[in-house]
């Protein structure tokens, strides 16, 4: 099967500049690239679909240029955005640089360049002076041509310098440099990128002729059940980074996606199969309330990422907000699965001030009727008595009180006395 056709069913085809041509294309093994840019230290799990991309293009036989936009990235891509971007000093690109490159090269094969390298366009992009600039490249672009492009016109109304009106011809420069060094045909990127992708064709068949064969496709970007999609700019970003965002953060959003979306998802950022995947949501659909095409998804996605240890241990502790075997815990799995709920208390107090104080409770009557009602647990065991001192002794790890009130409310108190 060509992987052209793969990548339809995942639902990762938007634009294509000819499909038939780039089907052809891909009946053979190829070199094709996509561009990762370094304005943050860690990638996320938007980019994670253009990873995953390159990945299901590799596998098929196809040999993949992982570019790391040293240069572009000391620019600027203005689309998606409304104002200018802030310029980062040299430093702080070539340190986000080094971290993307580690992270990339944790899911693909750059072990042989006939499989797959990793570029920095800096390396040629910082060698052309000024005047060849505007001789050699500039003169192939019209003004009119480069306002019509999406991503610039967004822009006219709110402004933009010429520094980002440049980046796109910066970037079909990208793809001719890598057309006459690694012999690329064929660029990939996301659907916001088109005019970029584009620009680059431009390039190459203006300098080399238009029977050069060289085609772009983009895929769309992935987006929330909101309409936000998943950029590392965007309030909760998701990082690859482990430091940045947990495994179990990771998994916990994951396991939490709505119906459709699991089932989406699942074709987009897995390497299940058709059939694994039909056979998965046809169960799913069967028996929605039981999430199987979630715990699916979060696993698959978890482990692609940080591997399985690390996916056992985030499926451990999502599993204790069900079980309540908040014992089985470590100190930092408990502060991690709670650790939106922590209220610090500096003395000790019986239970019915102590959840008044953490809003378990909105008066004392009440807190006194939930601990009657057997409503209110205590480090994961029922407590009836509304007068019990919770004191640090009894703590978990001598610092924690977990209070649980009804079957999803958790407050963790930390002793700070």
């Amino acid at each position: 099967m060509n992987v052209l056709d793969d990548l339809e069913y995942r639902g990762l085809v938007k634009d294509v500049s000819d499909k038939d041509h780039l089907r052809k294309l891909l009946e053979t093994p190829q070199t094709i690239y996509v561009g990762f840019d370094p304005s943050a230290s860690s990638l996320h799990l938007g980019n994670f679909l253009m990873i995953s991309l390159l990945m299901r293009l590799q596998k098929a036989g196809h040999r993949v240029i992982v570019l790391v936009g040293g240069a572009t990235g000391m620019i600027g891509d203005p689309s998606g955005k409304s104002s200018e971007r802030n310029l980062l000093d040299k430093e702080t690109l070539n340190a986000n640089i080094e971290s993307i490159r580690s992270q990339l090269s944790h899911f693909i094969d750059l072990s042989d360049p006939k499989k797959g390298i990793l570029v920095n366009n800096y390396d040629w992009l910082s060698k052309i002076n000024l005047i060849d600039f505007l001789r050699d490249y500039g003169k192939h672009f019209s003004i009119n041509y480069l306002l019509a492009k999406d991503i610039i016109a967004s822009r006219l109304e709110s402004g933009i310098s010429f520094t980002e009106f440049s980046y796109n011809i910066l970037q079909a420069i990208d793809f001719l440099h890598l057309y006459e060094t690694e012999d690329c045909h064929i660029q990939m990127g996301g659907s916001d990128q088109w005019g970029n992708l584009t620009s680059g064709l431009e390039l190459i068949r203006k300098v080399k002729g238009s029977d050069a064969e060289v085609e772009v496709m983009t895929a769309p970007l992935i987006t929330r059940s909101d309409g936000t999609k998943f950029g590392k700019s965007e309030s909760g970003a998701l990082f690859l980074d482990p430091i940045l965002t947990s495994p179990y953060k990771l998994y916990q959003f994951l396991i939490n996606t709505g119906d459709d979306e699991a089932i989406n998802y699942l074709k987009v950022f897995t390497f299940l199969t058709k059939e694994e995947i039909e056979a998965i949501e046809k169960e799913h659909l069967a028996h929605l309330g039981e999430r199987i095409g979630q715990k699916a998804l979060a696993k698959e996605v978890t482990t692609i990422i940080h591997g399985k240890e690390k996916t056992d241990e985030a499926i451990k502790m999502s599993e204790v907000l069900f079980s309540g075997d908040i014992k089985s815990l470590s100190e930092e799995e408990l502060v991690e699965v709670f650790s939106d709920y922590i209220v610090d208390v500096d003395h000790e107090m019986i239970l019915e001030d102590l959840l008044l104080t953490v809003g378990a409770a909105s008066s004392k009557r009440e807190a006194r009727e939930f601990c009657a009602n057997s409503s209110i647990s205590v480090n994961g065991e029922k407590e009836t008595d509304s007068k019990k001192v919770i004191t640090k002794n009894d703590a978990l790890f001598h610092k924690f009180t977990l209070l649980k009130r009804g079957k999803k409310n958790y407050y963790l108190v930390k002793h700070d006395y």
